[in-house]
C-alpha cells in the first residue's frame, strides 16, 4: 500500500531511550532512600522561600524539556521543602508517616495504572478484594458484609452515612432527593467527633442543622444520659433520629466513646451505628489496648485511615458495612456502556458487582497494593506492636510532662494523643495561650519538632499525636528539655 504522503509522524510519551530513562529510575531510587534514610539528621520542616515559590508562578510549558532538567529542577525546589511527617519529630495533627515499602508499591501501582472501579478479570480487584477480607477479620465483621479502598476516612465517613441515611429514610430518597416535608431526619456525635461528620450530613443534602453535638464526660467521651435525651426530646418534637456515630479516637484527645454502650442504643431505639474510627480503630490489633474499642465490631458501617496510624503513604482509607446490599443499593448504577457480569472470561465477563457499586467513585487507583505489599512484608502482629509501642511513648512523655513542675497537663494519653501546655513556675494564666502559641511556632520554625495547637476547655494547649514508627523516647527528652527553654524565653520577654 502507498504511503500518504501527508501522514503526520505519530507521537507517543514513550521515552525514545529506554536506557536513559533506566538511568534516572535509578538515580532517583537512590535519591529517595537517601532522603527516607537520613531524615532524622534534617530540621524536621522548613519554610519554601518565596524565590522557590515564584518558580510555580510560570506559565504552562509549550515545549519538552530533557527528563534530566525536569528531576533536576525537582530536586531543587520540590524534594528540600516536604510537610516534613517523615521525621520522626513529626506529632502534628494525625498525619502519618508512610514507608519505604509504600515508596515502592506505589510505583509498581503507578506502572500498571489500573483503573480498580471495575473490570474482573485482572489482578488489581482482586488484590483490594483480599485486603478488605482481611480487615473484616480483624474489625470483627462477617465474611458477608461490603467494604472499599478509599481516599481516607472524609470519603468513608460519607459512604457509610450515605449507606444509613437511605435505609434509615422512609422513602426512596436515592429517586426522589430530600423533601423536608417526609422526614427530618437527626444524627448523633459527640461535641469532639471530626469536622469530616459535618461535612457528610452536608453533602447528603440533610443540613448541618441535623447534626446533634453531644456534650462529652470528664473522659472527653460521649455522655449517654445527654444523648438517650436528645433522641427523646427529638422524637417528641417530631424529627426522625437515624444514626449514632461513635468516635473510636477523638483527633483532639484520643478519646474512645462507650462503643458497647453506643451499639446497645442503637439497638434499642432503632438507630444505625457509625464509627469514626480513623486511627483509633487500630487498637483492635494491640491485645493490650483492644478493650478500649470493645464493641467496634457491632457497628453498621465503619470508617478508619491506613495512612495515619497503620504509616502507609498517603492515600488510603476504608469503609466496611455491614450488610452489602444496603451498601450496594445506595450507589450501585449500571448505565448501558458499563455493563458487565456477562459471563465468559473476557474483560467484560466476572462476577458481579463491580467496586463502582460501593461508592461513588467509577475511576479508581490501585491503592490497595501498598497495603497489600506493607501487610505481607511485616504483618499484621508487627503493626501492632508498632501501635503500642507508640501508645507507650506517649504515655512516657505523659510522665514526664507530671514530674515537670513548669507543664501541666490538660487531658490524660488514653491512646496516641497527649495535651498539655507551659505554664511557668509563677504563671499568669490570662497570657498562657498566647505563650504556648509562641512555643509551638518556634519549634516548629527552628525545625525542632512538629506539635499541633488545640482547644481544650476554652484554652489553647499543645497536642502531640503520635502515629510515628521513627520516634524513639529520646525524642521526647529532646522536647520537653526545648519547650522549658523556649518558655523561659518567651516568659522572660513578656516580663
Amino acid at each position: 500500500m502507498a504511503q500518504d504522503k501527508n501522514y503526520t509522524i505519530e507521537e507517543t510519551l514513550d521515552p525514545d531511550d529506554w536506557d536513559s530513562l533506566r538511568t534516572l529510575g535509578h538515580k532517583m531510587m537512590d535519591d529517595v532512600f537517601d532522603f527516607m534514610s537520613e531524615v532524622r539528621g534534617r530540621p524536621v520542616w522548613k519554610h519554601i522561600p518565596d524565590s522557590v515559590k515564584k518558580q510555580f508562578r510560570t506559565s504552562i510549558p509549550m515545549e519538552p524539556e530533557s527528563s534530566d532538567n525536569v528531576y533536576n529542577e525537582f530536586l531543587e525546589n520540590i524534594l528540600p521543602y516536604p510537610s516534613g511527617n517523615i521525621h520522626p519529630r513529626f506529632w502534628g495533627w494525625v498525619i502519618g508517616t508512610g514507608s519505604p515499602m509504600g515508596v515502592l508499591s506505589e510505583l509498581l501501582s503507578a506502572a500498571m495504572n489500573s483503573n480498580s472501579g471495575g473490570l474482573d478479570h485482572h489482578s488489581a480487584v482482586h488484590v483490594e478484594k483480599q485486603v478488605i477480607e482481611w480487615f473484616k477479620e480483624i474489625m470483627g465483621f462477617p465474611s458477608k458484609s461490603s467494604g472499599l479502598l478509599t481516599s481516607g476516612c472524609s470519603a468513608s465517613n460519607l459512604i457509610g452515612l450515605t449507606t444509613a441515611r437511605n435505609v434509615m429514610s422512609n422513602y426512596d430518597i436515592r429517586k426522589e432527593g430530600i423533601h423536608p416535608e417526609k422526614t427530618r431526619m437527626t444524627l448523633y456525635a459527640s461535641e469532639e467527633i471530626h469536622s469530616s461528620i459535618q461535612k457528610a450530613i452536608e453533602l447528603m443534602g440533610l443540613g448541618s442543622s441535623a447534626l446533634r453535638s453531644i456534650s462529652v464526660n470528664e473522659y472527653f467521651q460521649i455522655d449517654l444520659n445527654a444523648l438517650k435525651e436528645a433522641i427523646y426530646r427529638d422524637r417528641k418534637e417530631g424529627y426522625s433520629p437515624f444514626c449514632i456515630v461513635g468516635a473510636a479516637g477523638t483527633t483532639n484527645t484520643g478519646a474512645i466513646d462507650d462503643l458497647n454502650a453506643l451499639a446497645d442504643i442503637c439497638k434499642e431505639e432503632n438507630l444505625w451505628f457509625h464509627v469514626d474510627g480513623a486511627f483509633g480503630s487500630w487498637a483492635t490489633i494491640s491485645p493490650e489496648v483492644k478493650p478500649l474499642v470493645k464493641g467496634i465490631e457491632r457497628a453498621d458501617s465503619m470508617a478508619f485511615d491506613l495512612h495515619k496510624w497503620m504509616y502507609m503513604p498517603y492515600e488510603v482509607g476504608c469503609i466496611l458495612i455491614r450488610e452489602e446490599e444496603n451498601h450496594r443499593n445506595s450507589f450501585s448504577l449500571t448505565p448501558s456502556y458499563l455493563v458487565h457480569g456477562t459471563g465468559g472470561q473476557g474483560m467484560t465477563g466476572g462476577d458481579l458487582p463491580w467496586f463502582s457499586d460501593y461508592g461513588f467513585q467509577l475511576s479508581r487507583g490501585f491503592r490497595a497494593l501498598k497495603v497489600w505489599m506493607s501487610l505481607k512484608e511485616h504483618g499484621i502482629n508487627k503493626y501492632g506492636r508498632l501501635i503500642q509501642q507508640n501508645i507507650d511513648q506517649v504515655r512516657y512523655l505523659e510522665k514526664l510532662i507530671k514530674s515537670t513542675p513548669k507543664l501541666e497537663l490538660i487531658a490524660p494519653a488514653s491512646l496516641n494523643i497527649v495535651c498539655f501546655r507551659y505554664i511557668g513556675l509563677d504563671p499568669d494564666y490570662t497570657r498562657l495561650d498566647d505563650l504556648n502559641k509562641k512555643i509551638e511556632i518556634e519549634l516548629q520554625e527552628s525545625g525542632i519538632a512538629v506539635l499541633s495547637l488545640t482547644l481544650i476547655k476554652n484554652d489553647i494547649v499543645l497536642r502531640v499525636a503520635n502515629t510515628n514508627h521513627r520516634t524513639r523516647r529520646e525524642d521526647f527528652d529532646l522536647l520537653i528539655e526545648e519547650i522549658i527553654k523556649i518558655g523561659d524565653i518567651e516568659s522572660h520577654k513578656s516580663e
